[in-house]
């Protein structure tokens, strides 16, 4: 027999070999069964599938503030309602939104049920806050300042007046626009993200939504920070408005 050989038939070479396949096999396992921590079991026209593999047992994560998170967490699953019906009757039917289509919570308005805490820096502070609280911070003399500046929609309709902007500390980016806009209780102010504006020495233009469509806006709880759950439901009420909120926007552009 040969250098390295174990039999006439089977050598070093060939084990390790075998080795690496079936590990490599038992980490394609490990990564798919991980990936159904979030997102499953799932809601389809069947009824409730798992997949392959299982959803895996929970498993605790220490987060860098003390806290812990259980993963997959106590209440995932299927919602206990959906804000959409099917446009048809047969199975894999796509679905369209009940109700305000920019508050369903589907389609381009989906968003993920984040933690209702705000994104903090290393220092355990909130990350994105308004410009008046970020000490030595505020906007280039080279570009426009939109704080009194008025947001108009696509049609050059007046939504409101830019009255704050909100930066993120982290990344020293203006994150928001806090734009305050009429209600049915006199104003209220709202928050509109920068990606969803063009700034201009002109104004602050916006395409996504309305200006009728500024005053159902969601909310937040504190006027100095925002939290990560609040970002997600503001950024999908924007989102959604490309696609509902005029009804020329869902048909074909033929």
């Amino acid at each position: 027999m040969g250098t390295g050989a174990i039999t006439s038939y089977f050598d070093v070479a060939q084990l390790v070999l075998y080795m690496f396949w079936a590990f490599f096999a038992g980490l394609i396992y490990y990564l798919v069964r991980e990936n159904h921590r979030e997102g499953y079991p799932l809601d389809t026209d069947r009824g409730i599938q798992e997949g392959w593999p299982p959803v895996p047992s929970a498993k605790t994560y220490l987060l860098g503030d003390g806290s812990e998170v259980h993963v997959p967490r106590p209440g995932d699953g299927p919602p206990a309602s959906l804000n959409a019906e099917p446009v048809h009757r047969y199975a894999g039917s796509s679905i369209e939104p009940t109700g305000n289509p920019l508050l369903a919570g589907v389609g381009p308005g989906s968003y993920a049920m984040r933690a209702d805490t705000p994104d903090l820096d290393h220092h355990g502070q909130p990350k994105i806050v308004p410009l008046a609280l970020a000490e030595g911070c505020g906007v280039s003399e080279k570009d426009p300042d939109p704080r009194g500046m008025t947001v108009v929609d696509c049609h050059g309709d007046a939504a409101g007046t830019v009255r704050e902007l909100w930066l993120d500390r982290s990344e020293m980016l203006f994150r928001y626009l806090e734009v305050e806009v009429p209600a049915a209780a006199g104003t209220r102010r709202v928050l509109l993200p920068v990606n969803f504006s063009r700034i201009t020495r002109d104004g602050v233009a916006v395409h996504a939504i309305l200006a009728s469509q500024f005053a159902d806006v969601p909310a937040i709880k504190a006027a100095n920070r925002v939290t990560l759950l609040e970002e997600e439901r503001i950024t999908a009420y924007y989102g959604a408005g490309l696609l509902y909120a005029e009804p020329q926007r869902t048909e074909p552009l033929v």
